[in-house]
């Protein structure tokens, strides 16, 4: 009995050698987003005058990194994806450059000793998250609904058009302040929050891409 449990797991050892590896890369990304979605919960925080998530942001950043880094490894192994491994690696890079222009934001402002406050700001990160929100509801469909997938990205767009109009209508109220550095600094973290808006919105073209290209 012993001899033929033996001969059991040496074949089994045997299938697994040659069997493809098919990790779950697009499980692997829907956790990328579901930590970068953290993110940006901690940058509304932050935006609302809670100065203390700006070091949720930058953790939530770093162990989005780290999630990352496993999906493009797994990506090199995999035998075969559900979708092209290039638009996957674009979509996780993509995730990674809007969240990572988050941490910027936080950043620049602290070496600014700029406390963000005021309703535009807030608004602006508010419908950032947003934005991510309905990417990660384009991810969780990509490979199953293409109509669903393409709403999701289209709803990212839309809410990031959003946070351009938020900016045209905060702009011009700059010039009323009497501290030209308050200015300045405002200003500045309001054109990074709309660069931000502009990497959701590449993201979500990916999406179509991806889909489109599948289809």
């Amino acid at each position: 009995m012993t001899d033929h449990n033996e001969h059991h797991k040496r074949q089994e050892r045997s299938r697994r050698w040659f069997l493809p590896e098919t990790p779950d890369v697009l499980g692997m990304l829907g956790e990328q987003i579901a930590v970068t979605a953290g993110g940006f919960d901690a940058l509304v925080a932050w935006a609302g005058g809670d100065t203390a998530a700006g070091e949720r942001v930058r953790a939530a950043e770093h162990a989005a990194d780290d999630r990352k880094r496993v999906l493009w490894r797994a990506l090199r192994e995999a035998f075969t994806t559900p979708l092209d491994p290039e638009d996957l690696y674009h979509l996780s890079a993509g995730l990674d450059e809007v969240l990572n222009h988050a941490k910027d934001v936080v950043r620049e402002a602290e070496v600014l000793s700029f406390v963000p406050e005021g309703p535009e700001i807030a608004e602006m990160a508010t419908l950032a998250a947003e934005g991510v929100r309905h990417l990660a509801d384009a991810f969780a469909a990509i490979a199953s609904d293409i109509d669903a997938a393409t709403a999701a990205a289209d709803a990212a767009v839309k809410s990031q058009r959003r946070i351009e109009k938020v900016y045209r209508r905060a702009m011009p109220a700059l010039l009323e302040l009497d501290d030209p550095r308050a200015a300045w600094v405002r200003g500045d973290v309001y054109r990074r929050l709309v660069e931000l808006s502009d990497g959701v919105i590449r993201v979500a073209d990916r999406v179509w891409y991806a889909v489109v290209k599948e289809g």
